[in-house]
């Protein structure tokens, strides 16, 4: 894709959380939830985010929306054909930009205000942006739930009136409703049964089609994201360890973390025999990350190299992007 597709740049971002003790709350060190992400996103794609439990894939989503301040690093979003630093804006301009950026969280009961009947959840941001009249408005909030499939008469509902699947469906509608470019969707199909999880994945990509949407994926299910993403970006212990096309990727992991990853998907034949690699070891703790690799201490392929350094990140022709040393020292 060329430069000017590009609609977010993320360079080097890192988020640490500081650890305080004592009386007089001295810091005793910190919590890296973020250790140097860098990504380019483009328009129309979805791009997954995949990896295990803590590895830091929502407080990325959440540092792209700018709901958490990064410790350092670059967001750069395309407001108007231009690329702006989002971390450095403030009042009208920070509100300018998630106009155009929003969220659908991964529970989508607590993102509701259970006090609140629906419509007050549509109308709100509306009012808050100072888009359209009334009237507009409420024409706005009809066609988003239709959009969905839901009837506009459940917008005088109260959230604990509706089904799990139905709720999530509300909050893509929320989403949509004040015409975003890019919508991150935080794990919003993990808490539904698999057959409104096919109702959901389907939707958000009839939707995406029709208005154009980027997507940021952020999900557990390796199934889920081969079926949604474009390209897919494998993360551990907030590092990136891996990114390719999405097709590539399953068919050609290179990195010994996303093969034991896609060695866990199911295979949905008798037949076809699947090798299971069993990672030893449970995840190392963000307060205090092994030196070198921070894979190493859990790789079957561990080299002396690894133990002592940080490797490079590997571009293959295709533009497969390995970060690991066995490439290296291969010479690919």
């Amino acid at each position: 894709m060329e430069k000017k597709d590009i609609i977010f740049e993320i360079q080097d971002l890192k988020k640490h959380y500081p650890i305080q003790s004592g009386l007089l709350k001295k810091k005793t060190g910190c919590i890296k939830a973020l250790d140097g992400i860098s990504l380019t996103i483009h328009k129309g794609e979805t791009i997954g985010i995949v990896g295990e439990s803590g590895c830091g894939k929502s407080t990325f989503g959440k540092n792209m929306m700018m709901l958490e301040t990064p410790t350092s690093g670059s967001l750069s979003y395309s407001l108007d054909g231009e690329m702006i630093d989002v971390t450095k804006l403030k009042g009208k301009e920070l509100l300018r930009f998630r106009k155009k950026v929003q969220m659908v969280f991964q529970d989508p009961y607590s993102s509701l205000n259970p006090t609140k009947k629906i419509i007050s959840s549509f109308d709100e941001p509306m009012k808050v942006h100072g888009m359209y009249s009334q009237k507009e408005r409420q024409e706005r909030i009809c066609d988003c739930m239709n959009m969905v499939n839901l009837s506009p008469d459940y917008l005088y509902r109260y959230p604990h009136e509706f089904s799990g699947g139905q709720r999530q469906r509300i909050c893509i509608a929320r989403a949509l409703c004040i015409n975003p470019e890019l919508v991150i969707c935080d794990e919003p199909v993990s808490a539904l049964d698999v057959s409104i999880q096919a109702q959901v994945l389907n939707l958000m990509k009839q939707i995406q089609k029709e208005l154009g949407l980027t997507y940021v994926f952020i999900a557990h299910d390796l199934s889920v994201v081969q079926y949604m993403s474009n390209r897919i970006m494998v993360m551990y212990l907030g590092r990136v360890v891996e990114t390719a096309d999405s097709r590539r990727l399953y068919d050609n992991p290179l990195h010994p973390y996303t093969q034991a990853l896609l060695s866990a998907v199911p295979v949905p034949s008798l037949n076809k025999e699947k090798q299971r690699i069993v990672l030893d070891g449970d995840v190392p703790s963000p307060i205090n990350k092994p030196s070198g690799c921070p894979f190493h201490t859990r790789c079957s392929q561990c080299m002396e190299i690894c133990k002592k350094e940080l490797p490079p990140t590997v571009t293959t022709e295709e533009g497969h992007q390995v970060v690991c040393h066995l490439y290296q020292q291969k010479g690919k």
